[in-house]
């Protein structure tokens, strides 16, 4: 059964989502986007709670006397990325705009406690999370750090993102690895360089290389189960060679997607061992550096049978998945259900223009259309989980 958002809080997500738009801050310099939140918040009813991670912003809503809690998150930070388009409220601040859609999941989870916080139904304590940089993957580990679930007991959270290219009002999640790890490596080989004309003489750090990033993809297609997904990208290839010169060192820098630690492990594991047998077959130098920036978002099995649960009793059955295929993006997200037991959904953005286009795209842009499914999966969320609890 839907939930009856009145027209003046779906003109208010929208002027709030447009604003945000115009204002972007990239992470932990939300301080506009921050304060914006804070102010909404109390104006609600909230308690309200900032400078956490730096410039995260928690509010709190006590109904009842029940001790149960959930939590919900949305993220607030944009990117560097200069905005191609013609909107009317397009990013007043070159150089950077929401193309992810952070700015639609803030207005979505605002209009949700607003909605809450006036004719909520439901006995116990909700807990907002607006988290600054989600982007470079350190706004929820920074929350955490600053004892926020110690501050705000809760017995489970949340999060939600926009997908471009699923329809308006669908939703889909999972069990188990939603999302991907993200790690960054670097591969530095150090041989011997040397005139163009005496290949002979030296060691050409580009060949070496070359060998090294054919030999990656087999971590993929021979390494890992078949039924296992992982992806492993060379993004740049950065020598000191010129015109005439062999280059005496190559830099080899990527990244790497997984969907649980141990497949991570594995491609670390693999690629050292890459690395270590070509260099070694050359008679050079190799040392790799591997970073794992963003770990697997892993969700609980009863947090995604109840985030299912309120979805299709908000949409139906038909535009609800429960058991989605995973996404090899990666989400920071991850560490709040690292944490406790947790659920990211997934919502759609919609199937055409602006709104289908890739995240991360310059013209990208979040569709107001879904800030009502989206505020309405909060609530009834909310709703059915602390129904009654003592």
């Amino acid at each position: 059964m839907p939930i009856a958002l009145t027209p003046d809080l779906m003109d208010e997500m929208r002027a709030w989502r447009q604003d945000f738009h115009q204002h972007p801050e990239q992470g932990f310099k939300e301080h506009r986007t921050s304060a914006k939140v804070a102010e909404h918040l109390r104006s609600f009813g909230y308690d309200v709670h900032t400078g956490i991670g730096q410039t995260g912003v928690v509010g709190v809503l006590q109904r009842g006397n029940a001790i149960g809690a959930i939590g919900l998150r949305a993220d607030m930070d944009a990117l560097p990325i200069h905005e191609a388009s013609d909107l009317a409220y397009r990013s007043q601040n070159d150089g950077t705009m929401h193309a992810c859609g952070h700015d639609g999941h803030t207005s979505m989870l605002l209009g949700a406690a607003k909605h809450l916080a006036q004719s909520g139904d439901f006995n116990g304590r909700v807990v907002l999370i607006f988290q600054p940089n989600e982007e470079h993957g350190e706004g929820a580990a920074a929350m955490i750090a600053d004892d926020l679930f110690a501050r705000f007991p809760i017995d489970e959270v949340y999060g939600m993102h926009n997908i471009p290219g699923m329809p308006v009002g669908s939703f889909a999640t999972r069990a188990g690895p939603v999302t991907a790890s993200e790690s960054l490596f670097e591969i530095t080989i150090t041989a011997q360089g040397g005139h163009a004309a005496l290949p002979h003489m030296g060691v050409d750090a580009i060949m070496v290389g070359a060998e090294i990033v054919g030999a990656l993809q087999t971590i993929v297609s021979r390494k890992l189960n078949p039924s296992m997904n992982g992806v492993v990208s060379v993004t740049e290839f950065i020598t000191d060679g010129k015109r005439n010169v062999l280059p005496g060192q190559a830099i080899l820098r990527g990244d790497a997607r997984a969907l649980t630690p141990e497949i991570n492990a594995t491609i670390q594991a693999r690629m050292r061992q890459i690395v270590e047998g070509i260099c070694l077959a050359h008679g050079v130098s190799g040392a790799v550096s591997y970073d794992t920036i963003f770990p697997p978002t892993i969700n609980a099995a009863s947090a995604a049978s109840a985030a299912t649960q309120a979805a299709r009793h908000l949409l139906g059955d038909g535009a609800v998945d429960g058991d989605c295929a995973p996404k090899l993006f990666s989400e920071d997200f991850a560490h709040l259900a690292a944490t406790k037991p947790g659920c990211f959904v997934l919502m759609g953005n919609g199937t055409s223009g602006a709104h289908a286009r890739p995240l991360h795209s310059q013209d990208y842009d979040f569709n107001d259309e879904a800030l009502a499914s989206g505020a309405s999966f909060w609530v009834t969320l909310v709703e059915q989980q602390l129904a009654g609890r003592g």
